[in-house]
């Protein structure tokens, strides 16, 4: 061992000392201890940055290795060598990483399978997957752990199809999948909604005896939340006696998930009402239930609730809660959630800019836009998307296609689906409906019935009758589900007075089982939210609100309110078999006077 000027004392027991302040997260007391070790082995110094390592002080630790180059080079091995490169093993370790990885091949160090699944983690945690295969394919001495570190880093980069490809090749191999094996396909069968493969590897895990083990259930649980079996992630959350955040947080971002905003917050004050502290993961959840409701009194309490619990406002939380407000029409406190954020990321300019865009302050959405770009922040395909959106509320067609040419010539991005469909709805908005026919024929990529469909929207709306019945034709071709599309044509061709076309167009409808779902709103009243459903009549106070619609349709009368269709509504009612009231509107016009 090496001397280090220092009091005397038994190296071993110093040892001792310095792992037990590590394991208890002392670092500091741990610190003190090694720095007045006389004496220091292989095993003090891996020990010691080790306990940095727990504690993601991955600088610290590098320097302690540099320590123990200089000092002592003798003394590193594969047990040191392993403990620093677990230590680095975080996005921003990877130049220190890749200088460990050199130093590894250079002593020799690479031939431990414990240094070489080191490496695979470290370049995987990093988002390098061709480096981490590079490791891989050259190891000689694979074990389950090294298998389990690509499949890991595969699902934790997003790479779904690779990790899934990779456990096959892992069993082909004749190795036994452990534990964290089957957390890992878990986790690549959320990210992609896999559920079957989800499902096949549930299974696996109960003929191996890993259900039992409470991480494991909590990435089941995660699982069937976000492939949208809500009822087998609740029976699986319902079985935990001692549930623990990470529970609570994917069984509230599943709700949020698929769409079960009320759940989710109902979830999420039982909660609170057990006294879980929140993660900045549950919050932001939490907020996306508010945003959807439109609830904006249980997202302000939420907002206190970030500042009690000191979260502040990073990136995905004040991105979030700036969406909520702005989703909340309260465009003034999302922008000061906004210009308050420390570090602005293209998330949080595209929450902003979505904000004002829906809102319907398309050039204050177009003005954040410059402000982004002047401030280096690149946009992505989401900000396009709102930026475009605004062109469309604005009429601002020129602009329009200036953004959308950008995309390509300026910041290399393909225009996807939604690009489309938004230059689409800024012609059709602008009337230019046979310029929206022709970019829509001239778009490669496959569009199915999306396109087709805005464009007959807006032929409603203007009274284009020839364009709308082409799009409309376009849509019935493809088989569209969408009731709406039936209506619109069907409205086309009576108000043409084509009625074969007409009879046509219902038959299909019928013929193909399309119905249309009951609409839904809600409000929220006294912080409490009241959804209303067509048809239902579940409200505790349903009576009295029938009630008042009857006097207030009568006054209406009375004032000389009539409705803006001349056609009988049953008639066409009774002919559909439908009995909902926004269908009524749309079908009434389709009836001969």
């Amino acid at each position: 061992a090496c001397k280090v000027p220092s009091a005397t004392s038994n190296v071993f027991v110093s040892t001792a000392l310095l792992s037990m302040y590590c394991k208890l997260d002392l670092v500091p007391d741990a610190r003190r201890v090694f720095d007045e070790m006389p004496l220091r082995n292989e095993f003090s110094w891996a020990a010691m940055v080790a306990g940095y390592a727990s504690t993601k002080c991955s600088e610290e630790a590098f320097e302690i290795f540099q320590l123990m180059l200089a000092e002592c080079p003798s003394q590193k091995n594969e047990f040191v060598a392993t403990a620093v490169l677990s230590a680095v093993s975080v996005p921003s370790g990877l130049p220190m990483g890749v200088q460990l990885h050199g130093l590894a091949v250079k002593d020799g160090l690479v031939v431990f399978v414990s240094v070489e699944n080191s490496l695979v983690t470290m370049y995987a945690k990093a988002g390098c997957m061709d480096a981490a295969l590079h490791v891989f394919a050259s190891s000689k001495e694979r074990n389950s752990i090294t298998w389990s570190a690509m499949i890991t880093g595969y699902a934790q980069n997003g790479n779904a199809e690779s990790a899934f490809r990779m456990f096959l090749q892992m069993l082909a191999a004749g190795f036994s999948p452990t534990e964290f094996t089957l957390v890992g396909v878990l986790n690549a069968c959320s990210d992609v909604g896999a559920l079957m493969e989800g499902k096949q590897t549930h299974g696996l895990m109960v003929k191996l005896g890993f259900e039992v083990q409470v991480y494991v259930k909590s990435a089941l649980v995660d699982m069937y939340a976000k492939c949208g079996c809500i009822t087998d992630a609740k029976e699986g959350f319902d079985q935990f006696h001692e549930l623990d955040i990470v529970l609570w947080t994917a069984m509230v971002a599943g709700h949020v998930q698929n769409g079960e905003y009320e759940e989710a917050l109902r979830l999420y004050a039982r909660m609170d009402k057990e006294g879980i502290i929140p993660t900045n993961l549950t919050i932001t959840s939490v907020l996306k239930a508010c945003a959807g409701l439109a609830a904006l009194e249980p997202g302000k309490q939420l907002h206190t609730q970030i500042l009690k619990f000191g979260f502040g406002l990073g990136s995905s939380v004040g991105s979030a809660l700036s969406t909520m407000y702005s989703k909340c029409g309260n465009l003034d406190d999302g922008t000061v959630v906004f210009r308050r954020m420390p570090h602005k990321d293209v998330i949080a300019w595209n929450s902003i800019i979505s904000g004002f865009s829906q809102n319907g302050r398309g050039n204050e959405a177009l003005d954040l836009f410059e402000e982004m770009k002047l401030e280096g922040t690149a946009p992505d395909h989401i900000t396009f998307i709102n930026v475009l959106c605004a062109c469309s509320h604005m009429g601002l067609v020129d602009r329009g296609w200036i953004y959308f040419r950008s995309m390509t010539k300026d910041y290399g991005l393909t225009p996807r689906l939604d690009h489309y469909a938004c230059m689409v709805d800024i012609l059709s908005r602008a009337g230019m409906l046979n310029e929206a026919k022709d970019f829509i024929e001239s778009i490669s990529i496959d569009h199915g019935t999306c396109l087709w469909r805005i464009l007959l929207g807006a032929c409603r709306s203007i009274r284009d009758f020839d364009v709308g019945a082409y799009a409309g034709e376009q849509l019935m071709e493809l088989g569209t589900g969408d009731s709406s599309a039936y209506i619109l044509l069907s409205n086309i061709y009576a108000a043409q007075r084509k009625w074969t076309d007409v009879e046509r167009v219902r038959h299909l409808m019928r013929s193909r089982g399309v119905s249309k779902d009951p609409g839904c709103s809600w409000v929220e009243l006294n912080s409490k939210i009241h959804v209303f459903v067509v048809g239902e009549q579940q409200h505790p106070e349903a009576e009295n609100i029938n009630t008042e619609l009857r006097r207030l349709a009568k006054h209406m009368k009375d004032e000389g309110y009539r409705p803006t269709s001349k056609f009988s509504w049953e008639e066409e009612l009774d002919t559909l078999g439908e009995s909902h009231e926004e269908d009524q509107f749309e079908l009434i016009s389709a009836v001969s006077s």
